[in-house]
Parts: structure tokens; C-alpha cells; sequence
């Protein structure tokens, strides 16, 4: 009887188990994004590592945006970057994209220090492009959501100067 007792339990332990997940009404679990909000149907690259072999096997420049999840200024350009369909069609055809918000260990990814939020350009070749920047003297790197213009015209400076050089 005690066996009974014991298997029956059992069973209704692991039941309980089965059906008590947690399932969106959509039926499927929906994926953690790589995007952090600033373009989800982006293929973003996962570490900077991939980043490069992706910008490499597919001759498209890498663009990696270093920022924080709780910085304000972050925030306040995420949400206009993320809004611009010209600068998210851009990106999705002619770039390979990576947002991390640690910084790497290749000090040429900060050639005037690390601030956020922060956009670097790397070619194919794995060249850093230092020459395209912002506007501003003290952080070159860095973009406002008002620069978004700057930024688009950057990419496509990007874009060309791969043609160009390659």
C-alpha cells in the first residue's frame, strides 16, 4: 500500500511539473533578442570575436556600439536609432552589427577612452576606422539622438569607403 501511495505521488509530482509551464498565448516561447532593444529583427553577432569572422566572411563592415542598459544618454539615442527604418534597413542589408555593453579587450575599439554610448566602425579587413567620427572633439566616437543624420551619413561613408579601399 505505502508503494502505491509513494508511485501514485510520484506520478502526480511530475504531472504537475509538466503542466505547469509557463507558455505565451502565441504558443511559443519568445527568444531572448541580442538587440537589447536597438533593432530586434537585427541578426545582431553575439561577442566581438564573431563579429569580425561575420564582417569578414560576408565583406560587410562591422559596426559596434558599446552602451549601458540604465545610461540616459543611451536611452535617449536607442530609442531614436531604433525608430529610424532608413538607419535599421541600413544596418540589416549592409551591415554586421554588435552591441556590447562591457568593453573588450581590443584597446583599439577605445582609441579616445571608454564613454558611452560610443559607435565604432571596423572593415573586413579588421581595420578599426578611426577616421569616421562623430562630432564632438572630447568624445569622437560618441552620437546624441539629435546626430542621428550624422550617424546615417557615417554609415554610408562606411559603406563607400569599403567599396573604395577593398
Amino acid at each position: 500500500m505505502m508503494k502505491t501511495s509513494l508511485s501514485l505521488l510520484l506520478v502526480l509530482v511530475a504531472v504537475s511539473f509538466t503542466f505547469g509551464k509557463y507558455t505565451p498565448k502565441t504558443g511559443k516561447r519568445i527568444p531572448k533578442t541580442l538587440s537589447r532593444g536597438w533593432g530586434d529583427q537585427l541578426l545582431w553577432a553575439q561577442t566581438y570575436e564573431e563579429g569580425l569572422y561575420w564582417a569578414r566572411s560576408q565583406n560587410k563592415p562591422l559596426m559596434v556600439l558599446f552602451h549601458l542598459e540604465d545610461c540616459p544618454h543611451c536611452l535617449a539615442l536607442k530609442k531614436v536609432f531604433s525608430g529610424d527604418d532608413d538607419i535599421q534597413r541600413t544596418l540589416d542589408e549592409d551591415f554586421v552589427v554588435l552591441n556590447l555593453v562591457y568593453e573588450t579587450t581590443d584597446k583599439h575599439l577605445s582609441p579616445d577612452g571608454q564613454y558611452v554610448p560610443r559607435i565604432i566602425f571596423v572593415d573586413p579587413t579588421m581595420t578599426v576606422r578611426a577616421d569616421i567620427t562623430g562630432r564632438y572633439g572630447n568624445r569622437m566616437y560618441a552620437y546624441e539622438p539629435n546626430d542621428i543624420k550624422l550617424l546615417a551619413s557615417n554609415m554610408q561613408l562606411a559603406k563607400k569607403l569599403l567599396k573604395s579601399e577593398l
